[in-house]
């Protein structure tokens, strides 16, 4: 089904500027690589986590996901969320809400116990940028379009992304 999967790029992707990459070359399967990047998350000013230590989930289409350590995120801040998604590749996710939220709309995710390819990914967490905000090296990230997705959208990526209207046959 997965015509592009990183060793070549679609007509429709988009050229890549100096310093930019497409997320047409990334893999799929994805993997992940670790970052030192400064990688901050925050709700209404207070910080949710900061890190140097994450990983980059790079995937075929889509923008790369920050996955924090457990020990960088103030976990009282988060509550469980209801539901859960099965990811292919990774495993079982969970969901978080932010405490004082009583919507209890998901802002985050974690796999408790991920596949063997991803147990880099035990005890780490994922943000959704659209439901809370989200900072690489300062720059505050845009999310992946559609509601599902978390991908996070910087300058230096270039698409179209996987979730925009039209991209279901990706």
């Amino acid at each position: 089904m997965w015509e592009y999967r990183g060793q070549k790029r679609p007509p429709f992707a988009e050229p890549v500027g100096a310093g930019q990459e497409s997320v047409w070359d990334f893999p799929r399967p994805p993997k992940a690589v670790p970052c030192n990047r400064t990688v901050e998350v925050s709700h209404n000013g207070i910080v949710i986590g900061r890190s140097t230590k994450t990983y980059r989930v790079l995937e075929t289409a889509s923008p790369p996901t920050f996955y924090l350590p457990a020990n960088d995120v103030d976990w009282p801040q988060l509550v469980k969320a209801p539901g859960s998604s099965l990811c292919e590749w990774k495993g079982l996710a969970a969901y978080w809400a932010l405490t004082l939220d009583p919507s209890g709309a998901p802002v985050a995710w974690s796999y408790g116990d991920p596949h063997q390819e991803f147990e880099m990914l035990r005890a780490h967490a994922s943000f959704y940028p659209g439901r809370v905000a989200c900072y690489v090296d300062g720059e505050r990230v845009r999310p992946q379009p559609g509601e599902f997705y978390g991908g996070w959208v910087t300058s230096e990526l270039v698409g179209p992304f996987k979730g925009a209207a039209g991209s279901q046959h990706w």
